[in-house]
């Protein structure tokens, strides 16, 4: 039976358009942490083409959103109870973190808590351990991936460019960090700006029993989304960035230009995939590894420890806010 409740869809919107702001407001970093850190673009302007170009991958591709609003539980199973535990687990989890300074990743915050509301609302039974396990595959394949594309990136161009000056390659990686910027804001709105999408969609099915949504999501679901989480990434998010940007290791411009362009290609291939990966995790290992390739100690690894940590802690955290919320709304609904 379709849910009728029209105040709760609208509550699902409002809180699917919060998750939206959060989600930008902490992943600010991942796409202009490095082009700030090593001086190449100035903070004003990374906001901008960061939140611009956000815009343009949220709303492009689809297949993200459609992986989180009808993959994780079954969908006849959800409930607009569920989604809202769900986001203000996220809204929660995401905004303490911001404030601590600590890059999380929003996509695994929101997934464990959809999970964990599941499983108390309706049983762990109708989880799709299937889609579980590729999300979850990811929290081990991005960091690495991004770690060791990183460093790989960067021990060729410091090959290619091994006889070039220093001032020269100072100039030439400045301006191509624009490019890459670029394309690090373009994939993380394809990946992390599809999963407001999902979740309105998925309020829209449970309201109006019309699966059919999955298939033709209206325009204004991807607009309102894209605008939600690009306006997030425009307020910044700065102490998540001088994190990043600043106190993991010291970054000249090719660092910058290395640190993104493997980082995005990593997201863009998982994007394709429909698998929403972290893209924190891909950012900051990403970071990590073309600041290894200086020296193993250039990288301040109890930065980088505090980092893995909050990874680490969004699954329990989350895990314990979802089915907390779920539980509460379920005794007072």
């Amino acid at each position: 039976m379709p849910d009728s409740s029209l105040w709760l869809l609208l509550l699902i919107i409002t809180f699917a358009i919060g998750f939206g702001v959060v989600n930008g407001f902490n992943d600010a970093a991942n796409a202009i942490g490095a082009s700030v850190g090593s001086r190449a673009i100035s903070p004003r302007n990374a906001v901008i083409l960061a939140a611009v170009f956000n815009f343009v991958g949220a709303a492009t591709g689809l297949e993200v959103a459609r992986t989180i609003g009808n993959g994780i539980l079954v969908p006849g199973e959800i409930t607009n109870l569920i989604v809202i535990a769900a986001l203000a687990t996220v809204i929660v989890w995401g905004t303490l973190a911001t404030y601590w300074g600590l890059p999380i990743s929003v996509t695994h915050s929101f997934v464990t808590g959809l999970a964990a509301a599941g499983a108390a609302a309706v049983g762990s039974g109708n989880i799709q351990w299937d889609v579980m396990q590729r999300v979850l595959s990811s929290v081990v394949a991005a960091p690495v991936l991004g770690f060791v594309g990183g460093f790989a990136v960067m021990v060729i161009l410091f090959w290619v460019f091994r006889h070039s000056a220093p001032a020269r390659m100072r100039v030439i990686f400045s301006r191509l960090q624009w490019f890459t910027a670029a394309f690090l804001a373009y994939s993380h709105g394809k990946n992390d700006g599809q999963m407001p999408i999902g979740v309105i969609t998925m309020a829209l099915v449970i309201y109006s029993g019309k699966t059919g949504l999955w298939e033709d999501i209206p325009f204004w679901v991807i607009g309102i989304s894209a605008l939600a989480i690009s306006s997030g990434m425009a307020f910044g998010g700065w102490r998540v960035i001088k994190t990043l940007g600043f106190r993991v290791t010291a970054l000249q411009p090719v660092h910058g230009f290395a640190a993104n362009l493997s980082a995005a290609t990593v997201i863009e291939v998982a994007s394709h995939l429909g698998i929403p990966v972290s893209t924190t995790h891909c950012a900051s290992s990403a970071i990590m590894g073309v600041g290894s390739t200086k020296r193993f100690s250039a990288v301040r690894w109890g930065v980088a420890g505090n980092i893995v940590a909050a990874w680490i802690l969004t699954f329990p955290i989350c895990g314990v806010l979802g089915y907390f919320f779920a539980w509460l709304l379920g005794m007072v609904f």
